[in-house]
């Protein structure tokens, strides 16, 4: 089990949240392949979307519905800062995780973040766990309350 695997595990359990993981056969760096893989909608596929402040050099999360992007001028309002777009080795560097598998939990570091309204549409969502083929279903309302989100509109 990899070490990034292990954060997201101990992450959740010491939440003390309900989940579900699943080891897929196949890779999910995708919401497309996710969603295909958990049998779900593609915006139930809550994506780890990292920005860097440029202000701040702080790492920033945006927890995205799978089908919807992260419009930058509204997601930059709401960090009070400007953002860049993170590349891979920061996003490691920063959270511990390799693109493609970016957990909104188990980070190695501080990460502030929100989540797209869309996601509370749902009773469940999915999100990566760490590596490309592992990812965990958790209700919104527990998601939320686990990253310490701020439920905004940030995508479309």
């Amino acid at each position: 089990m990899s070490k990034s695997h292990r954060r997201v595990l101990a992450a959740l359990d010491a939440a003390g949240v309900d989940y579900e993981m699943r080891e897929e056969t196949v890779l999910t760096k995708t919401a497309v392949e996710a969603a295909e893989a958990a049998g779900c909608e593609v915006d139930q596929i809550a994506k780890s979307i990292i920005w860097k402040g440029a202000a701040t050099g702080a790492p920033l999360l945006f927890l995205t519905a799978g089908g919807r992007r992260v419009d930058e001028a509204q997601a930059s309002a709401l960090a009070g800062e400007a953002l860049e777009r993170a590349d891979a080795d920061y996003i490691r560097a920063a959270t511990g995780f390799a693109i493609g598998g970016v957990s909104p939990v188990g980070h190695t570091g501080p990460v502030r973040a929100w989540m797209d309204r869309r996601l509370t549409e749902f009773s469940i969502v999915w999100a990566a766990a760490g590596t490309p083929r592992h990812n965990f279903a958790v209700s919104p309302d527990d998601l939320i309350r686990i990253t310490d989100a701020q439920v905004a509109d940030f995508a479309s």
